[in-house]
Parts: C-alpha cells; sequence; structure tokens
C-alpha cells in the first residue's frame, strides 16, 4: 500500500538530479510530496521534473551551485514562492573529489570538497531554516565518517564535519520542533561513486559486505523517506548508517 506521509508537504533536494537524491525525490512524490529539485546541471533535474509530472507528481528544478550563498537564497526564495512553504529538506549534494592519499592532497583539492560539501550544504540549511518551523532536515553524511577508506580522508574529513553542524542544529533548533539527522549511506553505486569504483573494486566492497552486495540509491530512498517524515518524529541528532552491513565490525578487507 503507498503511503501518503508527505502529502501536500514541500521538500527542498539538493544534488537531486542523479543518485540518491533523483531516487529519494521519487519516492517522496510517490508518497504525496511536492518536491524542489536542486542541483548544479539543469539537464538531470529538468529531466526529473518531466518524469515526475507525467506520473501526476509536483515538482520544480532550479539549477543552483550549492557553493554560491546568493543562488541558494534565490532557489530557497523561490520555493516559497511557488508553495508558500517550506517542510523538510534533504541537503544531499556533495563531491567526492580525486581519490587519493591525504598526503597528495592539495590544499586546492580540500578546498573545493569544503565548498561544496561542507559550506555549501551549511548555506542551504542557513537559507532554509528560517522557513522550517515544525520542519525536518536531512544531512546526507558517509560511512567514511566514522570508518577508514584510504584514498578518501579529504571527503571523510568533510564528512565528519557535517556530523558535528547535525549534532549542534539538532540541539539549537530543537525547540522549533525542527528535527536535524544524517545518514550515513554504505557503498551505493551512484554515479558518482562509479567515477572511483571500478567493477572490480566494487566486487571486493560488495564481498565484503554481509547482504553481499553493494547499495543501490533506491536503498536509502525509503530511510530517506522515514527520517524527513512525521514517523520518525521524535528521532534528532542522530547518524542513520544504511551499509547492508558493510561496517559492521569494523571495515574488512
Amino acid at each position: 500500500m503507498t503511503q501518503n506521509r508527505f502529502m501536500g508537504k514541500t521538500i527542498l533536494i539538493t544534488g537531486a538530479g542523479t543518485g540518491m537524491g533523483r531516487a529519494a525525490a521519487l519516492r517522496l512524490v510517490e508518497e504525496g510530496g511536492q518536491v524542489v529539485l536542486v542541483g548544479r546541471r539543469p539537464d538531470p533535474i529538468h529531466t526529473l521534473q518531466s518524469e515526475i509530472e507525467a506520473i501526476g507528481g509536483t515538482a520544480i528544478a532550479i539549477a543552483c551551485d550549492i557553493a554560491d550563498g546568493k543562488a541558494v537564497s534565490s532557489a530557497v526564495q523561490t520555493t516559497i514562492d511557488r508553495f508558500g512553504k517550506l517542510d523538510a529538506l534533504f541537503a544531499n549534494a556533495g563531491v567526492l573529489g580525486d581519490f587519493q592519499p591525504l598526503a597528495e592532497t592539495t590544499a586546492d583539492d580540500l578546498d573545493a570538497l569544503i565548498s561544496t560539501n561542507l559550506r555549501g550544504t551549511f548555506l542551504t540549511i542557513r537559507s532554509c531554516l528560517p522557513h522550517l518551523e515544525n520542519g525536518s532536515i536531512l544531512i546526507n553524511a558517509s560511512w567514511t565518517a566514522g570508518g577508514v577508506m584510504p584514498g578518501a580522508g579529504a571527503y571523510a574529513s568533510t564528512k565528519g564535519a557535517l556530523h558535528a553542524m547535525m549534532r549542534t542544529l539538532a540541539v539549537e533548533q530543537g525547540p522549533r520542533n525542527i528535527r536535524v539527522n544524517a545518514i550515513n549511506p554504505g557503498i551505493i553505486l551512484t554515479p558518482m561513486a562509479d567515477d572511483v569504483i571500478d567493477p572490480v573494486f566494487a566486487a571486493r566492497l560488495a564481498n565484503h559486505t554481509p547482504l553481499r552486495r553493494n547499495g543501490r540509491s533506491e536503498d536509502i530512498a525509503g530511510t530517506v523517506a522515514w527520517l524527513l517524515s512525521d514517523d520518525a518524529r521524535f528521532v534528532t541528532g542522530q547518524e542513520i548508517t544504511v551499509d547492508g552491513g558493510f561496517t559492521l565490525g569494523g571495515i574488512r578487507f
């Protein structure tokens, strides 16, 4: 039975054009939500908007680089102008950067990751907060923030910082009945991950997962929907790991 947990609710999703953002958007629309699709590249988000409208859903697409504070503020204002309110935010946008040892990572490499993953997420949340009374925020972090994958240290550093941001926001915004949580996806074969995980390495990762497979974007969408919905109305300040058991007992290679 299809649930209608988001009927009449407006959810803004960053990085919505592909991967987990796209899967989450489709799931939230399936449950009655109206979605704001934010992404740097116009084509994927406009394509998704058309797909959503073709199945009777409601969506708007806004091309926006979340590292640009003015563009983010404009995107949120467009959301309010169109829907009159904002009920939830899935701060999903992020970049992986180059897969390389920290000793070979340059300051420019790190700055690029901070600009989108940390600063961009902060700017998005800050712009949404005034409109989110009794709302919910979900930050897409990563299992790497609490584990170690050699080569992903700079990326993991930005995701660990998001955990600290999430916990502080949960305490600060709790009195407004705004819940703030983070999701830690495991090995999810999104288009972004495909750029750094070749098929041989992907098979090796799957072999060390108890469920014996890597994740798909659709495996994340249900948890996103739960955490943003009233079913999780007493859950805040939490990191929820969705990894098929990959991190159980530490990383096994």
